[in-house]
């Protein structure tokens, strides 16, 4: 045995600190990656945004003065459509919440709606009920879900009282019916016939079909739904017309009275592209504002060159980093682009035709197209949204396996998903259309799927099975 010195020639995959932060960005949200640069800026002095950049108030000649506009700052891509483009919504002409007409903001714009839960407890402390009651009435509201419904037994919600409260069955129903005579009226209710119910009851009794109706959200609303007006009234020997005029007062009311005080906050995308039509052609361009931009703080830039030497080598540091990010930008928002716009080329169908339109497309084809790996093709597909005409949607909505046709082609399971809720929305709905039936319909469009795929694709849709979209009304 004896020390030796061989030379070896192969290849080997690095990944480099720079590669690691552009993968690392790239899989980033929009709301993912405002956070990081903040983060960035805060740690990093030789980073700043271009709009909050300061002139050197030091004197220099005037070869040496520098723009505001930071040389190494990210080349900001084409970032909003052309002005020729029109797009198919429309900005609100009336003053959002919170402002006046002339702009100005008052204190109360920006004030959060109560909860229905916040909503409820408010009318029970100005109730007349006791000090005892009320904490039964809170008790209670805790547990009314934020479609109005009461989620937990009075049994449950009474235990839970004890030791403090030793309330009687009698005294918790007492209570409760107070709650749900709160507005909205039927909240706290244990079931649809019960909230129904207590919003027929605060009617006036001259209502027309009161009577009636309470008959049937007392018994017969599952044969309302199942069999129809028509054929209720023959069975329960009411005339046609006052049935219609019960079943209208039915439709009238709530099912879901929480919804009105505590509705869903709702949530905004914003988009990272958006996808217009000029010229008759489809172009994609990043969205306004989607793109960050970093520039390089000139000021302690220079501070290198007459700082001592440890200052010096942790500054020189943290510029490489700042360059790097910036870098790693103007590759981020390339590469949105690019996938963008394979996307856009390959489903310009969908955008012209809508869902039917929706060719198959998986992600080895874009990663081929736009000469990526395939990781990096799903990195950037990841919570990113295009905005189009006809919605925003994320870049893997337009992801979708295929199915052989018989013209030599190729349906995508979306466009498959879409037929099927045509030809549920074109059915009769006396004679509603079986799985077996719709596939043999789309085999007769040249599409050829067994049942049970049929089935997958409609209850993906939550599209209920014949027996239950019957109708004989």
């Amino acid at each position: 045995m004896k020390a030796s010195l061989q030379t070896r020639l192969g290849q080997q995959l690095t990944l480099t600190p720079q590669l690691r932060q552009a993968i690392r960005l790239l899989q980033l949200s929009a709301v993912e990656l405002e956070a990081e640069l903040n983060a960035a800026l805060e740690s990093n002095p030789m980073l700043e945004r271009p709009e909050d950049a300061e002139p050197d108030p030091a004197p220099a000649a005037a070869d040496d003065v520098r723009t505001a506009e930071p040389a190494d700052a990210a080349p900001e891509p084409e970032t909003e459509p052309p002005l020729d483009y029109e797009p198919e919504w429309s900005e609100p002409t009336e003053p959002a919440r919170g402002q006046r007409e002339d702009g100005d903001d008052f204190d109360g714009g920006g004030v959060a709606p109560d909860s229905l839960h916040d909503h409820l407890l408010w009318q029970l402390h100005l109730s007349a009920l006791s000090p005892r009651d009320r904490v039964i009435g809170a008790a209670l509201i805790e547990a009314i879900g934020d479609d109005g419904y009461l989620a937990e037994p009075v049994e449950a919600i009474r235990a839970g009282l004890l030791p403090e409260i030793d309330a009687s069955p009698e005294e918790m129903c007492a209570v409760l019916c107070t709650v749900q005579h709160f507005d909205p009226v039927g909240v706290g209710a244990r079931d649809l016939a019960d909230c129904l119910r207590i919003q027929l009851g605060v009617l006036a009794p001259d209502t027309p079909g009161l009577a009636l109706a309470r008959t049937l959200v007392q018994g017969h609303l599952e044969a309302l739904a199942r069999h129809g007006a028509e054929r209720l009234a023959a069975t329960l020997g009411v005339p046609a017309g006052e049935m219609t005029t019960a079943v209208a007062l039915v439709r009238s009311l709530d099912p879901r009275p929480g919804a009105q005080v505590s509705p869903l906050a709702p949530e905004y995308v914003a988009p990272d592209c958006v996808a217009y039509r000029q010229g008759g052609v489809w172009r994609v361009a990043l969205a306004s504002g989607q793109q960050p931009r970093l520039g390089i703080n000139r000021h302690y830039e220079r501070l290198i060159a007459t700082t001592a030497r440890e200052d010096a080598s942790y500054l020189r540091g943290q510029l490489q980093e700042a360059r790097w990010l910036i870098k790693s930008l103007e590759t981020r928002a390339d590469t949105l682009l690019r996938v963008a716009r394979c996307i856009v080329r390959q489903q310009a169908g969908f955008l012209d035709h809508g869902p039917e339109a929706m060719r198959p497309l998986t992600l080895r084809e874009v990663a081929e197209e736009v000469g990526l790996h395939e990781s990096t093709v799903s990195r950037a597909t990841t919570r990113k949204y295009l905005l189009t005409p006809r919605g925003t949607f994320e870049f893997k909505h337009f992801f979708a396996s295929g199915i052989a046709t018989d013209s030599g082609g190729a349906a995508s399971s979306t466009a498959i998903q879409a037929m099927i809720r045509k030809l549920v929305e074109a059915e009769n709905p006396r004679r509603p259309l079986s799985d077996a039936r719709m596939a043999d319909e789309l085999k007769r469009a040249g599409i050829p799927v067994a049942r049970r795929t049929v089935a997958k694709y409609r209850e993906a849709l939550n599209i209920p099975a014949s027996s239950e979209r019957q109708r004989l009304q």
